[in-house]
């Protein structure tokens, strides 16, 4: 019986983790590049799901750039220096910028819209403001983990033996954010080259196989981090 329950918490877990729409498009995402780097730009079976997913995971990102919108206006955390604070505004403008032209991106791939042209000029637009935000997110997560760095060795010096215990705890949490920065920053860097390869700004060193290789990497990474349970990361 304990088996059981054990079984159908898990059960449970999956189930609430598959109810959140980011999951899903994340594991679709994972579907596209993986697809992309088997296909390696050569037409086929894996280029036709690669194509088709792109397309379906679109839906999931209708007015998703509301999500932006509403922290680009909210208020910043007491305490977050103005570089972090500019770096936070600017990425969050580039990702609602790029959800919403992605928006009429989908009108002109399912035909909803007939001039290809200017779609495929929109698409252009949107994952530069994409390569902008995964560039402001890198240097967030750098000046994040320098902070932190700085709190740590500040919380060893004044550590006493009647608060060893407390300070312990606040260490090993602060230790966490450093290694959900650090994930943060991994995933970036490799976000930015994968915007580089969709936009072949140098297709002789970021081939399609090397853009599906990083794309499937990063949405493993995402499929992590919006695991139940983790605590979430919250960035100016």
């Amino acid at each position: 019986m304990g088996r059981l329950y054990l079984r159908r918490d898990e059960l449970a877990l999956i189930i609430l983790y598959l109810n959140k729409a980011e999951a899903r498009d994340k594991i679709c995402r994972a579907i596209q590049f993986g697809s992309k780097f088997l296909s390696g730009g050569h037409p086929g079976t894996a280029q036709t799901v690669d194509k088709n997913t792109s397309l379906a995971r679109k839906v999931f990102r209708l007015f998703k750039f509301l999500n932006d919108f509403h922290l680009l206006i909210g208020p910043v955390p007491k305490g977050t220096p103005l570089p972090l604070v500019l770096l936070g505004k600017s990425k969050n403008a580039l990702l609602c910028t790029y959800y919403f032209l992605d928006q009429f991106v989908w009108l002109g791939r399912s035909g909803i819209y007939k001039n290809k042209l200017l779609t495929d000029l929109i698409r252009s637009f949107a994952i530069f403001c994409w390569l902008g935000s995964s560039l402001c997110n890198i240097a967030i997560q750098i000046g994040e983990l320098i902070m932190h760095s700085s709190s740590m060795k500040k919380m060893e010096k004044e550590l006493k033996d009647d608060e060893e215990q407390d300070k312990e705890m606040d260490r090993a949490a602060k230790l966490q954010k450093s290694k959900d920065r650090i994930l943060a920053l991994i995933k970036s860097s490799m976000d930015t080259v994968v915007a580089i390869g969709l936009l072949h700004l140098v297709p002789f060193i970021v081939t399609t196989r090397v853009t599906g290789a990083f794309g499937f990497v990063t949405s493993l990474i995402s499929c992590y981090q919006l695991l139940p349970g983790r605590p979430k990361l919250k960035t100016p």
